[in-house]
């Protein structure tokens, strides 16, 4: 079975640094109380503009079609371009009367529109370079996305002259710092035939070794963040910055090896091909093994991934129950996880919290877990010859977010922190679980359109979870633009938790429509070892029938 190369993993490199910097609407909570004071806005009117940014994905649909016709490194690029336009003429123009609440509403739209180009540019590309081994990719390189929320705030911190004016600080980063990393991994964004032989198990390993890491290390500097004075923000942001470039030490390992096997190739040709005769039956050999290995790809039997009952696209998608089951699901879960991290700012400005940038890097922290949470079980599960449902996985993550937000209840900040890593853990891995959820219920042909059909449900559930939050938040604010106590979300938090508790229900009732499909039993992963084991028992039968 043909593995990833060095392209492949380079693809996969460019897939990672992108994620981590394409969640700059994540880092709105830290600068929103700012923003409302300088423009004199309401808390409905500062919920719709964190709805505006979750508006863009409506139109996210583009950007999958626009993948079917242009290159993705082009695809990218205009996901760029939205944002540095979005974020770039709000940072310009935010003291000034000029620019308007609706000129930043449209502003926001546009640079969350960019995101879903971005997303769809990664997706497509583990996909497409990773075959059997693409769920894995698809769930290293999506765990990094949880991670943005915190490599924004670090920079913000580390940076001299950026601490000054939060939202100006923070609405600069959003527009360059996606711009700069996609003109640096443009290169590498493009899809390549599955050729290479050799296995890779090490270089699968040596990443999630790097990821954890990373992860690690974003941990303690969200924990550490209230002690710690600039110099010590410089150099968390420097450790952290060497841990997300390391993962370019793989494929420049694959790259290497590769160079010496071809070397080591070209040896061993010359020598057969000096034995004159034994070249002939060798070559017959190695065509007898190529077809029995297509005619076992076309039975299903070298595959781990498990294919869909049919592809579904278009108009079909829309008919059918198990999208709309999947549709509300996403949306009363990791939709309404998405709302609650928006939110997380007032939450913290009502219970008198000061630390909001603290909250904020301890849910992108342990979002990042939670996408990286996946990408270990289909590992392993895969070299046991097991396909773990994505509907399954996705309703067990639901019921402890349910938990979490009824924890919300007492005023503790001890259950604030433990509900934000929770809702946070869980909002990441479901949000992960989802991408593959989609080529599992619909299949991959269609999958850059239908997935952005699915997650236009974070728009809709934005504007209905988050206009409820800030209707009660205002009513409680009493005719002020400030709520404070811990009554302002009481009702709020009980609301949410009764809607994650349906979402799980349906998702349940998801699962147990597509597990006749979904989540079966597989034949064992074929590693290295075994892809060697297996080519040799055929060599052995096809040479005693030859003779």
């Amino acid at each position: 079975m043909p593995s990833p190369s060095s392209a492949h993993w380079l693809s996969l490199v460019g897939s990672i640094w992108l994620q981590t910097i394409n969640g700059p609407n994540a880092d709105f909570p830290v600068y929103s109380s700012q923003l409302k004071d300088l423009k004199h806005i309401s808390q409905v009117q500062l919920n719709f503009l964190a709805f505006a940014s979750d508006a863009g994905k409506l139109f996210g649909w583009f950007s999958g079609v626009a993948a079917l016709y242009l290159p993705l490194w082009l695809v990218a690029f205009v996901g760029a371009a939205f944002g540095l336009v979005g974020y770039g003429v709000q940072y310009l123009f935010l003291d000034t009367p000029g620019l308007r609440y609706w000129h930043l509403f449209l502003l926001t739209s546009l640079a969350g529109n960019g995101i879903c180009w971005i997303n769809t540019v990664c997706y497509l590309l583990c996909i497409n370079n990773f075959g059997s081994c693409s769920r894995v990719a698809v769930s290293l390189a999506t765990s990094y996305l949880g991670l943005s929320a915190k490599v924004y705030t670090s920079l913000a911190d580390s940076i001299p002259g950026l601490a000054d004016s939060k939202a100006k600080s923070y609405l600069l980063l959003n527009a360059v710092v996606p711009m700069l990393v996609t003109l640096v991994v443009a290169p590498s964004l493009r899809v390549v035939d599955l050729t290479g032989e050799a296995t890779t198990d090490a270089a699968f390993l040596a990443m999630f070794a790097v990821t954890l890491a990373t992860g690690a290390c974003a941990v303690v500097g969200s924990i550490g963040s209230t002690s710690s004075n600039g110099l010590s923000s410089r150099e968390h942001m420097l450790s952290l910055g060497v841990l997300l470039a390391t993962p370019i030490l793989i494929p420049m390992a694959l790259r290497i090896r590769e160079s010496l096997n071809k070397i080591r190739e070209t040896k061993r040709e010359n020598r057969i091909h000096d034995l004159g005769a034994d070249d002939a039956i060798e070559r017959v050999v190695a065509i007898d093994i190529a077809d029995v290995e297509s005619k076992e790809g076309d039975d299903g039997g070298s595959g781990v991934d498990q294919k869909p009952q049919e592809e579904v696209g278009g108009l079909r998608l829309l008919r059918r129950v198990d999208f709309w089951l999947y549709f509300f699901s996403y949306m009363f879960s990791a939709t309404l996880g998405l709302v609650f991290l928006n939110n997380l700012g007032q939450i913290a400005e009502s219970r008198r919290f000061a630390q909001t940038s603290t909250l904020v890097s301890l849910s992108s922290s342990f979002g990042f877990f939670g996408r990286l949470l996946p990408s270990f079980l289909d590992y392993y599960s895969a070299k046991s010859g097991y396909s773990i449902s994505r509907t399954g996985s996705m309703a067990s993550l639901m019921a402890p977010m349910a938990g979490a937000f009824f924890l919300l209840l007492y005023p503790s900040d001890f259950f604030l922190y433990l509900s934000t890593a929770v809702i946070g853990t869980c909002t990441g891995a479901i949000t992960s679980v989802a991408v593959s959820a989609t080529s599992e219920l619909f299949g991959t042909k269609n999958f850059g359109v239908n997935h952005n059909v699915v997650v236009s449900n974070i728009p809709v559930g934005s504007l209905c979870f988050g206009y409820f939050a800030a209707y009660l938040y205002q009513r409680g604010a009493r005719g002020s633009h400030r709520c404070i106590g811990a009554g302002c979300y009481q009702e709020t938090f009980v609301v949410w938790g009764a809607t994650c508790a349906v979402g799980t229900l349906l998702c349940a009732v998801l699962f147990a429509r597509s597990r006749s499909f979904a989540g079966r039993l597989t034949p064992p992963a074929t590693g290295g070892g075994a892809v060697r084991t297996s080519c040799l028992a055929r060599l052995a039968n096809l040479v005693s029938y030859r003779w």
